[in-house]
């Protein structure tokens, strides 16, 4: 979007500023569907971090996930500090009848990149 929708912006600043992670989306961006759950951008950052650290030959790209102590984020737009990306936990790529990965993985999406949302995370039945 362009223009990103301001209503999209809304979700974003209030999972920002409640520090909510219960907040489900989905998302269409160019290649992929996304679903999953919103997460404050220091959250996210702090489980990425965590991932890192755990990993043997990953662990040194650790310290650029870590969140400064003011908690200032770095994707909000300088202009007018609101939300420039979208930060998914417990996230799937919708792939046909199938989410990549089963389990979740963590996403950062630019709003910008969004043409299209709905409130929820889809699932796949086998029934």
């Amino acid at each position: 979007m362009s223009h990103p929708d301001d209503l999209l912006l809304g979700i974003a600043e209030e999972v920002e500023s409640q520090h909510s992670s219960r907040m489900s989306l989905t998302v269409v961006v160019p290649g992929a569907v996304i679903t999953g759950r919103l997460a404050p951008e220091a959250l996210w950052k702090q489980r990425v971090a965590e991932v890192l650290r755990d990993s043997a030959d990953l662990h040194h790209f650790a310290r650029l996930f870590a969140v400064s102590p003011a908690g200032d984020s770095d994707s909000a737009s300088p202009r007018s500090g609101r939300p420039t990306h979208l930060h998914f936990h417990l996230a799937r790529i919708l792939q046909g009848s199938v989410g990549i990965p089963d389990t979740g993985g963590m996403y950062r999406v630019a709003i910008e990149d969004v043409s299209a949302w709905t409130i929820g995370d889809i699932r796949y039945s086998d029934q």
